[in-house]
């Protein structure tokens, strides 16, 4: 805006008007007194463009034919390699981007235009895009901040930006991951790198931890010992001979208003989280009362007095 209204001065138009005026009466006052002249100076300046012309074109053609090459080498060296598919897919459009830039401008050079001047326009025309697509620029940065730092990967569930699931792409500016309840949500990256991101399945193992309330009165070291027998009895509960993992625990916790609860922990692989966990909680809910061991829950005890 600030460039339209910015007025033209008048001395700038005359001078562009005279300096037209003058190349065309020189043109013409050429062809007037000596034709044969201009004529041999017109094909000699076809033939010199000509010439650039088809430079040019073998120019474009060969690059095109090399960076083609280039990406296929890179395809078969990412398989070769196994390279992830999002870093892949990144990569090649990259390098084929900043190559075929670079072959253009290189090809417009051998025409003899002024490259300085074709790469200020490049220049200004990548600031007015990058500010009306600051958005999308914003969640690219961020899909380079997840490819380079890896936070997750396809495959793994994490909870982020209020959603939790299981991640099922990665792509350069867009995340998507597939909730418990088939669903996909789709999270740009630009927030996700900048939030907190929880990863489940980064760890190869995971904690149980449960909350267990019952009845005062309970004799704490009776119910100890039988969650404890219910933790030892789950075949995939793990114990400190495994790397990372600590024996099952339990242990009275907090003496509540009406109840007391004790804390059990056990370590499992991640891929037995969620079985072992219901697992335990029907063994749980189903062998303490067989036990005479009651569960707590709101209630209020009156007593009639005569």
């Amino acid at each position: 805006m600030i460039l339209l209204q910015t007025p033209v001065p008048e001395e700038a138009i005359a001078a562009a008007n005279d300096s037209l005026r003058t190349h065309t009466q020189n043109m013409i006052a050429t062809l007037q007194n000596n034709p044969e002249a201009a004529f041999h100076k017109f094909i000699e300046q076809a033939t010199v463009f000509g010439l650039k012309v088809i430079a040019a074109l073998l120019i474009y053609i060969i690059g095109a034919w090399l960076i083609r090459r280039i990406k296929r080498l890179q395809e078969r060296r990412f398989k070769k390699r196994k390279t992830d598919p999002t870093v892949a897919s990144f990569t090649q459009s990259a390098t084929t981007f900043l190559l075929s830039l670079l072959l253009v401008v290189i090809t417009i050079g051998t025409l003899g235009v002024d490259t300085t001047s074709l790469a200020a326009l490049l220049a200004a025309g990548g600031m007015a895009i990058g500010m009306a697509l600051s958005g999308t620029l914003q969640n690219f940065a961020g899909g380079i901040m997840i490819l380079v730092f890896r936070p997750f990967k396809v495959g793994d569930w994490i909870a982020a930006q209020g959603n939790a699931g299981t991640v099922t792409s990665v792509s350069i500016v867009s995340t998507k991951i597939k909730t418990v309840d088939n669903r996909e949500v789709v999270l740009p990256n630009g927030a996700l790198s900048n939030g907190v991101i929880d990863n489940y399945s980064a760890l190869p193992i995971r904690r149980i931890d449960m909350l267990v309330s019952v009845a005062y009165g309970t004799n704490a070291q009776e119910c100890i010992d039988l969650l404890l027998s219910i933790l030892k009895d789950e075949e995939k509960i793990l114990d400190k001979t495994s790397e990372g993992a600590d024996d099952p625990f339990v242990a009275l916790k907090t003496l509540n208003a009406s109840d007391i609860s004790f804390v059990v922990r056990a370590f499992v692989k991640n891929e037995d989280f969620w079985d072992v966990t219901y697992r335990l909680n029907k063994r749980i809910y189903t062998e303490l009362p067989e036990h005479g061991i009651n569960f707590a829950y709101p209630h209020v005890d009156v007593t009639l007095t005569k």
